[in-house]
């Protein structure tokens, strides 16, 4: 039984401040791990999946041959009507949309719904071929690209109510952390930023040299084991997830006997390779002289994507100016009405290759603020200066910084060429003058108009975080990569954290 643990407590110590602790056994709480909302879960989206099939068939129809239409249509036409609810459930079930591991967090579960349905559509056409099966290709045109979006949007739906449910500590599961002190800081603070990815860590296993026994806690969790120990901890407190980071104790013969060890256990085995800031469309297993090892492609950085990446940006940005043309002139009479100063704020920032260019913005601030020497606490990230309260930002600035719409004339810039939709922050050179090796592999690409510190929390992050996501964006670059920050990227605009 899968349970929801609290209350170890090492004599004469309590539990870490905040921490829900360990129980070796009791009552599942509100808000414990219960295996069967998955089920549901499932059960859910298949139904959801079958209504949705069933509306867009009945819409398909009517659409082509209308309601008053004697006969009905065909009689290809007609069965192609009926089974298609039943026909799509089967083919996301062939596609294995359904199985746990796509589903909640990442791409692939939409990226198995789209493939469902590409194959369903070619098999559709297969079909009616070889058979010469009259089905009307108006029907089919209207139903299943319908279906796919319809499928798409109730996915998405679902699983933000998933998020959201996690985010008030429900339908979690508990996570061990197997390795060395550094790497079991590293992983718990990224999964205590990503809550919603539903773990709970309820403690760790640390290497015997690195416990101390003064002190049964380390970053806030309990240590309960050694590295020998862990299918021992797992048993003890029904861990959900073992989660082993690298380490030069779990060698291979380790690691296989640990997994030996798991299978007689529910818990599941993940393993964080060195390269945990590579994605897996870079690393693939390939066989050499007998041995599956990791092998890293290089990032695609040159050649015809990244020509199609400047295109794309080009006439995005084009079709973005035109479109917003209104709501940029509103903006301007409003930050023209309301202070003194002119309309946009230029500052010298530093791009590609180390280039410097003038980006623009609408001014934010009173005229003359930087020669203004605000006072208050820094609420930066030790290099960046940030005020969440700087009183030299105007009424209008404020609102604007709140929706990031005074970074709307930096489509300038990414029509100029300067930009892109998509990449690092564009740095100061006074910043760039202090970074370090890491930070310097940002100048391969363009910064961008947004890009993944847009969506990871902006002036919140630390600095250490804000190299890591730079580096990771460059290391990963992709044109599906920008696509989801740019969505993304929405829904932190209306949130906005870090806005200030």
């Amino acid at each position: 039984m899968l349970t929801h643990r609290d209350g170890l407590r090492p004599p004469g110590h309590a539990p870490a401040a905040g921490h829900p602790g360990l129980r070796e056994g009791g009552p599942r709480r509100e808000g414990s791990v219960d295996p069967t909302w998955e089920q549901a879960y499932v059960r859910r989206i298949m139904l959801t999946d079958g209504a949705v099939a069933l509306t867009v068939s009945a819409a398909g129809y009517l659409v082509r041959f209308g309601p008053d239409r004697t006969p009905p249509g065909n009689a290809a036409s007609v069965w192609m009507a009926v089974l298609l609810p039943a026909v799509w459930v089967l083919a996301m079930l062939v596609s294995r949309s359904y199985e746990r591991r796509f589903l909640w967090v990442g791409a692939e579960e939409f990226r198995r719904v789209f493939s469902a349905a590409v194959l369903l559509l070619a098999g559709v056409a297969t079909v009616s071929y070889a058979f010469k099966l009259e089905v009307a290709r108006g029907f089919v045109v209207v139903a299943l690209p319908l279906a796919t979006v319809l499928t798409l949007l109730a996915r998405y739906g679902h699983r933000s109510w998933v998020h959201r449910q996690r985010q008030h500590g429900r339908f979690q599961r508990t996570m061990l952390m197997v390795g060395h002190r550094s790497g079991v800081e590293a992983l718990h603070a990224q999964i205590q930023r990503d809550g919603y990815h539903g773990y709970r860590v309820i403690g760790c296993c640390l290497p015997a040299d690195q416990r101390e026994p003064r002190s049964p806690y380390f970053d806030g969790i309990p240590v309960i084991g050694s590295l020998d120990e862990v299918a021992e901890v797992v048993r003890r407190h029904d861990v959900d997830t073992v989660a082993v980071l690298p380490s030069r104790e779990l060698d291979g013969a380790a690691l296989r006997q640990l997994g030996w060890d798991l299978e007689q256990t529910q818990a599941e085995l993940l393993l964080a390779p060195a390269v945990t800031e590579i994605v897996g469309t870079r690393v693939n297993i390939r066989p050499v002289c007998g041995l599956p090892l990791l092998h890293m492609e290089r990032p695609e950085l040159q050649g015809v994507r990244r020509l199609t990446k400047e295109t794309l940006d080009r006439v995005v940005s084009a079709a973005g100016l035109l479109v917003l043309l209104p709501t940029l002139v509103l903006i301007a009479v409003a930050v023209r009405t309301t202070s003194s100063g002119p309309v946009l704020f230029r500052q010298e920032r530093v791009g590609r290759d180390g280039r410097s260019f003038s980006m623009l913005k609408f001014r934010s601030m009173v005229e003359g603020a930087e020669r203004i020497v605000p006072t208050g606490t820094d609420d930066g990230n030790g290099v960046l200066f940030k005020l969440r309260e700087d009183p030299r930002v105007t009424p209008v600035g404020r609102w604007l910084r709140r929706f990031s719409l005074d970074e709307l004339p930096q489509l300038v810039n990414v029509l100029r060429g300067d930009m892109s939709l998509v990449g690092p922050r564009p740095p100061l050179p006074s910043e760039v003058e202090r970074y370090g090796l890491d930070m310097r592999r940002r100048f391969l690409v363009k910064p961008g108009l947004t890009g993944l510190w847009q969506v990871s929390g902006r002036s919140d992050l630390s600095w250490d975080d804000s190299v890591r996501i730079d580096v990771r964006y460059v290391e990963n670059w992709s044109l599906a990569f920008d696509f989801m920050i740019m969505w993304k990227t929405l829904g932190a605009v209306f949130r906005g954290p870090g806005a200030y």
